[in-house]
């Protein structure tokens, strides 16, 4: 016998949950599927986890509004209220500052593992949201009436609209037949967690250098957590490092802007892509989050794009299911590819040229950049446009973000 839902969602992580839980909210029956199950507890004493995503005030609306955010401010989130960029190769700073505007702050690094515990606990709490772990989606079909899976133990499953929300490599989008286009940066993000001299004076920290940026990140307990862009061959060269030899990289590299930095955790390291699907939906079928887009780390929006996708996607279905139309059509579904889209590919694009420009080995480039970073800098209005962007505020966003 076929299991039916409105909707299945497959992937777990921080855009899928936030997916099934907008949905769920506002009544509509849904699946997430995942094939792990993500820890929910650990000991309070244990360190960071070192994925971490800089969450803007339009995501945290986003989870304020489906009911997550205070669960996930008990686990931990780390305020910031300052960001201070400056460049290794020329006099290039940028200083943005949370009192320049008309909020406390301006976001929050928050544990991947925080956000995604507070929405399992979320989903658990809610009547219309099933949760089906471990499972793993072997095939898939899509007609013009539903979108049908088969998971690795036999189960079928049924639903009106079918959201992938399995990552970058995702398999239901293969399974789908959508292409990507896109390249590998031949750089990795290297992460981990830090403990330092001086306090991070909740402030996001960010130092561009000739093979990538590195971010010191201001968690709650006082720590940071680092993403570093390097070469693919240093990050290797990086994570087979001693602590101390580490450090001392890390220190060089930092111009100590937190003194000696005292401890390093466990060091990851993940290739960096720019990857977007060429088309975001079919008969029953979306694509969110990773599996639809893939950018550089740079600015951290990868997270708050794949958000600003969940919320919209439960909002394009919501809004369809209450006019009763059919809301796994492929017209329907289109405005949310319409929607997110452009703008997903406008912020891609962005973070794309950022990093070309920074990693420029060239005088005259490096002195033009430094002008142009100390201009807006100097500039009141275009400071507080790349505010409001990276706060996420900007026009044209899901009832949920605003």
């Amino acid at each position: 016998m076929k299991q039916h839902y409105s909707v299945i969602v497959v992937g777990g992580g921080i855009v899928g949950a936030t997916a099934a839980c907008a949905l769920a909210t506002e009544g509509i029956e849904v699946a997430l599927l995942d094939v792990h199950n993500p820890i929910r507890t650990w000991p309070e004493d244990e360190q960071a986890d070192i994925r971490v995503s800089a969450l803007t005030r339009a995501s945290q609306n986003i989870l304020t509004k489906i009911g997550v955010w205070d669960a996930m401010a008990q686990r931990s989130v780390g305020p910031y209220d300052q960001m201070h960029v400056w460049d290794a190769s020329s006099a290039g700073v940028l200083h943005f500052d949370a009192a320049d505007t008309k909020y406390d702050v301006l976001g929050h690094i928050v544990e991947n593992r925080v956000t995604v515990a507070a929405l399992w606990d979320q989903l658990d709490a809610l009547p219309s949201a099933s949760i089906l772990c471990p499972a793993k989606v072997m095939d898939l079909t899509c007609d013009t009436d539903k979108a049908e899976i088969i998971l690795e133990d036999g189960a079928v499953l049924t639903a009106d609209v079918l959201i992938a929300a399995d990552g970058r490599d995702s398999a239901l989008r293969q399974m789908a037949g959508i292409q990507t286009t896109g390249w590998e940066y031949q750089q990795d993000g290297l992460v981990a967690t830090i403990s330092s001299e001086k306090s991070h004076q909740q402030t996001a920290w960010q130092r561009f250098l000739p093979e990538g940026p590195l971010a010191l990140l201001p968690l709650k307990n006082g720590d940071c957590s680092i993403v570093w862009t390097l070469k693919h061959e240093t990050a290797q060269e990086y994570l087979a490092l001693t602590e101390n030899e580490f450090l001392q990289k890390l220190e060089q590299a930092s111009e100590g802007v937190l003194g000696n930095i005292l401890s390093v955790g466990p060091r990851g390291a993940f290739p960096l892509r720019f990857q977007y699907a060429q088309q975001y939906t079919a008969e029953h079928f979306v694509l969110v989050g990773d599996a639809a887009h893939a950018m550089h780390p740079l600015a951290g929006q990868g997270a708050n794009a794949g958000l600003l996708d969940a919320a919209a996607i439960a909002e394009t279905i919501i809004q369809t299911e209450q006019a009763s139309r059919p809301m796994g059509s492929h017209k329907s579904l289109r405005r949310y590819e319409r929607w997110r889209k452009g703008d997903n590919l406008a912020m891609m694009s962005s973070m794309d040229v950022i990093n070309k420009m920074y990693t420029q080995d060239n005088e005259a480039f490096k002195q033009l950049r430094g002008t142009g970073m100390q201009v807006i800098n100097q500039t009141n209005l275009l400071k507080n446009y790349f505010n409001q962007y990276a706060m996420g505020l900007r026009d044209d966003l899901p009832e949920l973000a605003n």
